[in-house]
């Protein structure tokens, strides 16, 4: 059994993806990871996790027989050469260009990049800029 630590006080616990092919998913995700200097910290026959995210087939007890619809995962980059890189993996390990690497206007020193995943997942990768790393809160229009 593999333990993990508790973080108290976020508003996501974790993430749980079914996904129709589970290898696909995992040479997906372990190059974005990878990218992201995220580990694989741990898996099994019919599942894989990094930190929140658990991906799984429709098999494992956990996902009770059915694949998760469509979603948008964002996932924190540390700079601008890391959401590239994302991107490059993502694309190179069957993701889908959905958006290449560049500046968008959600705030100022918004760098991001959109795949699509095996599923159809919008994964995207985001570094918010220097002015945006401190504790401040940022107002993002919708």
């Amino acid at each position: 059994m593999e333990t993990m630590e508790l973080h108290r006080g976020r508003l996501i616990d974790h993430i749980q993806l079914v996904v129709r092919d589970l290898a696909a998913s995992r040479r997906f995700y372990e190059a974005v990871f990878d990218a992201l200097k995220v580990p694989i910290a741990g898996a099994g026959d019919d599942y894989f996790w990094a930190d929140e995210l658990f991906v799984s087939t429709a098999d494992s007890a956990a996902a009770q027989g059915s694949l998760t619809g469509r979603h948008h995962l964002a996932f924190q980059a540390r700079d601008e050469a890391m959401v590239d890189a994302f991107h490059k993996a993502a694309v190179a390990n069957g993701g889908r260009d959905n958006g290449a690497p560049g500046k968008r206007e959600y705030h100022p020193g918004y760098y991001a990049a959109f795949v699509l995943d095996p599923d159809g997942n919008n994964i995207e990768a985001v570094y918010h800029g220097p002015a945006q790393r401190s504790a401040e809160s940022v107002k993002v229009t919708f």
